[in-house]
């Protein structure tokens, strides 16, 4: 499906992208980037420790309370040789719910999911205004993802920058193994540490036969084309700017 798909050239391009990025918008700056321990951050940390180096590189774990592969994410940091920070988000979560049933707010079932990845990017940027000569936090989300809008509006689909948001999920793959990151972290099942299932149970279908489609345009089931679509045309929002009205 991506036997033309060159990763090392992709990635000397990539790596290019963030330096220039960096040069115009923070020659000093820092990188800030949530680790989760799976695939997109791990490639996207590797990349800016690349462009950059690891000392100009931050990385910032926020489980939600008791996070089980949190290890995963302390491996990363590891391994790329970065500096680290553990912020457990859970009592900033609990005291927002709170407040809001205090002024008489029922969250809903969406709300109670996207609350922790709001809380997640106001933890990063808290991080990135702090540091000495200031940081710039890295959005982790790719092509895949973006594509049905399996992310979080103003949670994890912000950032100041976005390296990987052109690249699906076979491709990040294939970049995160010619960077020779560990396969375990590359190949793992995708979650969101958050709701204890992985994206593909909670999407329906999985990504090889979503990058199928977005490639080729081919889906053998038709239920799973519909949902695709549904999913393409109700979340194009999270990927446009902010409308704004002009005046005459």
């Amino acid at each position: 499906m991506i036997r033309d798909f060159n990763a090392k050239k992709e990635i000397e391009n990539i790596t290019a992208w963030i330096k220039e990025w960096f040069d115009n918008n923070g020659p000093k700056a820092s990188a800030v980037i949530g680790l989760s321990g799976g695939k997109d951050s791990t490639i996207v940390a590797a990349l800016l420790v690349r462009a950059i180096g690891k000392d100009r590189v931050v990385g910032v774990l926020m489980p939600d309370g008791e996070q089980k592969d949190i290890d995963d994410s302390k491996k990363v940091a590891e391994i790329l040789g970065i500096k680290s920070h553990i912020v457990n988000i859970h009592p900033a979560v609990e005291g927002e719910k709170k407040a809001l049933e205090a002024a008489g707010v029922t969250l809903s079932k969406d709300a109670m999911i996207n609350t922790p990845p709001r809380i997640r990017m106001a933890t990063l940027y808290a991080i990135a205004q702090s540091l000495p000569n200031g940081g710039r936090v890295a959005n982790t989300c790719n092509a895949s993802e973006d594509y049905v809008g399996y992310s979080t509006k103003y949670g994890d689909a912000a950032g100041d920058f976005s390296p990987c948001s052109d690249f699906l999920v076979c491709q990040m793959r294939a970049i995160g193994d010619e960077l020779g990151l560990p396969s375990d972290l590359i190949h793992k099942t995708p979650s969101d540490g958050l709701s204890g299932m992985s994206d593909e149970d909670k999407l329906g279908f999985t990504y090889d036969t979503l990058d199928k489609y977005v490639l080729t345009g081919i889906c053998e089931d038709e239920e799973t084309k519909k949902k695709i679509d549904h999913l393409h045309a109700i979340n194009l929002h999270k990927l446009q700017t902010i409308p704004t009205y002009r005046q005459s």
